[in-house]
């Protein structure tokens, strides 16, 4: 049996992983730090089919000691500071987790096995201020936030280990994905969630920043398919993954209101608390080499995901 690490398992992408892992007969193993209050909302419906340990990526002995007693074949690092916003009142955290945390991770890999796969969350915020359009693997990164900046070194230190070590080190650089799953802080989960509230009488307006601001957003679940088919691949590779498409804040309220028989207009207000500092205005992928390469599709239209996302939030807005 093929046993995988997951760090984040609790996380969006990590509970969609662990699933489709579980479904090809893994063993899975998600690691979590210590915490009086971590959240096991996302995972609670396979809890028991996947063994929870404790590790920290702030702990480089933690790490050390996971590898030793659970031997995995595959270690996905889906751990970080992943909101941007707070990317910026906590830019050292955030350097320390999403940076450094991976440096810490593949030095304990090389140590315990480097024989080990290893899948780095890599992002298309590394592109920030974008240098081409679309954005593929050769295109240079130019991050916009501190969390765009700590991703480019967890970004680089895999390559140099994977380049200087001979290790099966591989970045997916994916762009935004979202699911009924996503943070509430998260701006597409605030509007489908917002959305659903107004409809059932339960909030008044929704307060967004930039409405123009364009993003290329697919299914969180179709994008766990790609990390594990980066680590099945031959030779350990970088890939790009996302729709190719892009569709502004304004269209994703659109959709979403539209889906509860709203007019967005009525409801959203646009509000400067919300700017970024530094705003990333179009980021488009160019996932032509991971369709050529890896076979990877994505399965779930920009529609489809806002509509999944709305009904999901209706259906357990009107629970309370």
């Amino acid at each position: 049996m093929t046993t995988a690490l997951i760090t984040g398992i609790t996380g969006q992408d990590g509970s969609y992983l662990a699933e489709l892992l579980l479904g090809k007969g893994y063993e899975v193993v998600g690691m979590v730090r210590r915490s009086s209050t971590v959240t096991f909302e996302r995972i609670e419906h396979i809890q028991d089919d996947i063994c929870i340990v404790q590790g920290d990526l702030h702990d480089q002995g933690s790490l050390v000691g996971v590898l030793e007693e659970y031997k995995p074949d595959e270690v996905y690092n889906l751990a970080a500071q992943s909101f941007v916003p707070t990317s910026w009142s906590q830019p050292i955290l955030t350097g320390e987790v999403t940076g450094l945390g991976v440096a810490r991770l593949l030095e304990a890999i090389r140590l315990v096995n480097p024989k080990i796969h290893f899948y780095q969350a890599s992002s298309s915020e590394m592109f920030g201020k974008v240098m081409e359009v679309p954005q593929r693997e050769s295109t240079p990164f130019y991050p916009r936030s501190p969390y765009g900046v700590a991703k480019v070194y967890g970004h680089w230190i895999t390559i140099n280990y994977r380049e200087s070590f001979d290790m099966f080190a591989t970045s997916g650089i994916l762009f935004n994905h979202e699911s009924p799953r996503r943070g509430m802080e998260f701006v597409t989960r605030k509007i489908s969630n917002t959305a659903a509230k107004i409809k059932l009488g339960q909030a008044k307006e929704l307060r967004l920043g930039n409405l123009e601001a364009q993003r290329d957003w697919g299914f969180a679940g179709d994008y766990v398919e790609a990390m594990w088919m980066m680590l099945q691949h031959s030779t350990p590779e970088n890939f790009v993954i996302g729709t190719g498409e892009t569709h502004a804040v304004r269209e994703f309220c659109e959709l979403a209101f539209g889906y509860v028989g709203l007019n967005y207009q009525d409801y959203v207000v646009q509000d400067p608390r919300f700017y970024r500092p530094a705003e990333v205005d179009l980021l488009i992928s160019d996932p032509s080499r991971a369709q050529a390469e890896l076979g990877w599709r994505r399965k779930v239209s920009f529609k489809q995901l806002v509509e999944m996302m709305t009904e999901s939030d209706l259906q357990r807005n009107s629970k309370k």
